[in-house]
């Protein structure tokens, strides 16, 4: 599963609210922070607990500080493909007969690679040849799945009843999580210890071609999809944000078992990886089975962070997309990563300029003029980590041209640059803020995934109770600044897509 910035897995709720001190506006920050612990293990692995008794009921959230931006040249989709792979089991869980499926699998992989020496010859390859390599491909792939019981990592946790067992690969970040009983706690160390201490990469070419499939899907039989991806590649010459999440097609092809390997030795060590756990819980009990089982991962170097750095854009890129569907427009700006002192600031205009039915640009195109049927905003895309971009969107009405509604657009980018926010509607804009922090907060899951992001993101999940104060902070100065400092026509991105007739 791919997981976007501005489209979140869905996580199962357990709403807990009476645990976390009542309604939500009487939310108690200090009360919570007053139930979480943390230990880090020898080898550097992070456990941040929180306990909430509340219902026998454990939420868990393991973070791999990695994600598509670190993908391997000419492997972009790698951190997605992996992802994919962790879900195949271990040489204990899904395996028949390990030592037969191992046999089996090397004779698949040996095959494999006689394949791709002949396709890398291109034009001078032999049809002959490569028609018989894909059929013996085929029967050991059949013979090595023979020894394979089909997602038996997945049907353990659900017949121990296990919930929400899914992953999300962003730019940034790699996420597993699910809940379990509370009496389940051990299992849930071992299947995780399991699955990133003994990875199989069974079904690995049968994998990709799922992967394949889902790239048509979300991109190559989708408008909005094709200009995403059109309008990614635009804003970003030189940072790997502008790479496909997914991959491209000859990348997903051209995936082998040993990159895939090397990139989890590189990346899925315990100094790069952070649990959080929350619920019905013994924290006492959580460190002693943490050191029981993730204790004997192999201590290893954090790996190296990108270094590359986007360069300042120097004029404007416009992106012209002919086709068949309704016209559709994007616009994006440069801005700073979330640690910079101006990332609420972005967030205070998102909210403002385009999300929900009050913002200037629903009123306005939307509402009052009805030559659009979204208008929206975005704080930043696709990422956070490093500085990124602030994004708007907008499908205009029918026979309405994407044109059109970018001068009403501009229109409110201006009025948002010389007119000050008004002080009612700025306390609305923190209100609203506030509220969408403490309900990310109203569920185990949701509490977890918060925790490890901060974590992750700020070196601290106390950074997560100092939220308030950074909203509270934002000023309409601050908006105003921000917006005639980054919302500059050399700074902006634009693609939109020219509908054709049939």
């Amino acid at each position: 599963m791919i997981n976007r910035s501005h489209a979140f897995r869905i996580l199962m709720l357990l709403v807990c609210l009476g645990a976390f001190g009542g309604n939500l506006l009487g939310f108690d920050f200090s009360t919570v922070e007053g139930k979480i612990t943390d230990f880090t293990l020898d080898n550097g692995m992070k456990f941040i607990i929180m306990e909430d008794h509340s219902a026998p009921v454990v939420s868990f959230v393991l973070r791999a500080n990695v994600g598509g931006a670190d993908d391997p040249k000419q492997y972009a989709g790698l951190a997605h493909m992996f992802e994919h792979m962790a879900f195949k089991g271990t040489s204990e869980i899904g395996a028949k007969d390990f030592k037969k499926e191992k046999k089996a699998m090397e004779e698949l992989d040996a095959i494999y690679a006689q394949l791709r020496v002949e396709e890398k010859k291109g034009d001078l390859a032999d049809e002959a040849i490569l028609a018989d390599l894909t059929e013996k491909m085929k029967a050991a792939q059949e013979e090595a799945e023979s020894w394979v019981e089909i997602n038996e990592f997945s049907l353990a946790v659900e017949r121990n009843g296990g919930v929400g067992l899914n992953a999300g690969t962003g730019y940034d970040n790699t996420s597993y999580y699910f809940s379990f009983p509370s009496n389940k706690l051990e299992l849930w160390f071992y299947l995780e210890y399991s699955r990133f201490n003994d990875p199989v990469l069974r079904q690995f070419y049968k994998e990709k071609e799922v992967i394949k499939e889902e790239r048509r899907m979300r991109l190559e039989s989708s408008p909005m999809g094709r200009l995403v991806d059109e309008w990614g590649h635009a804003i970003y010459r030189a940072h790997p944000y502008g790479r496909s999440l997914v991959g491209e097609m000859s990348e997903i092809h051209n995936y082998d078992k040993e990159t895939a390997l090397e990139f989890y030795r590189t990346y899925y060590v315990p100094s790069n990886l952070i649990a959080a756990i929350v619920g019905d819980i013994d924290p006492a009990e959580a460190e002693k089975l943490a050191k029981k089982y993730f204790g004997k991962l192999p201590k290893a170097p954090k790996p190296p962070q990108l270094i590359i750095e986007e360069p300042e854009q120097r004029a404007e890129r416009r992106v012209s997309m002919p086709d068949e569907s309704q016209p559709m427009l994007l616009m994006a700006f440069h801005r700073p990563s979330y640690t910079h002192a101006d990332d609420p600031v972005y967030d205070a205009i998102a909210d403002y300029l385009g999300q929900g039915r009050t913002s200037l640009l629903y009123k306005n195109l939307v509402k009052d003029k009805k030559i659009a049927t979204q208008a929206a905003a975005f704080g930043a895309y696709p990422g956070g980590k490093y500085p990124s971009a602030f994004g708007i969107f907008v499908i205009p009405s029918k026979d309405v041209t994407a044109a059109e509604c970018e001068v009403e657009v501009l229109v409110e980018i201006e009025r948002l640059q010389n007119e000050p926010i008004p002080e009612d509607e700025l306390e609305k804009i923190k209100a609203r803020a506030k509220a969408g922090l403490v309900n990310s907060l109203s569920s185990r899951s949701g509490m977890a995934s918060q925790l490890t992001m901060m974590q992750d993101v700020y070196g601290d999940w106390r950074a997560l109770f100092k939220t308030l104060d950074k909203i509270n902070a934002v000023t309409a100065e601050d908006i105003q600044r921000v917006a005639k400092d980054s919302f500059t026509k050399k700074n902006r991105t634009v693609a939109w897509i020219e509908t054709i007739e049939e």
